[in-house]
């Protein structure tokens, strides 16, 4: 786990889907960026399908008005 940790080696999609289900965060969360992504992607794993489609397209349409600003 220390070279993990300290970047010298890269946990395998295996060992990183382990990881997630044991700390009950989806394996996007080791991708994030930010504080504030990681809540979303933990957020965004706990809706459903349904409901992880209609926020993407709230999303987008957002995303829409402020390109058309």
């Amino acid at each position: 786990m220390n070279h993990y940790e300290k970047g010298r080696h890269m946990p395998d999609i295996g060992t990183l889907q382990k990881l997630a289900q044991e700390l009950g965060v989806p394996v996007a969360f080791f991708f994030s960026d930010s504080d504030s992504s990681a809540e979303l992607a933990c957020l965004i794993e706990k809706l459903s399908e349904t409901k992880k489609q209609a926020l993407i397209e709230q999303i987008r349409q957002e995303l829409d008005k402020i390109d058309q600003s």
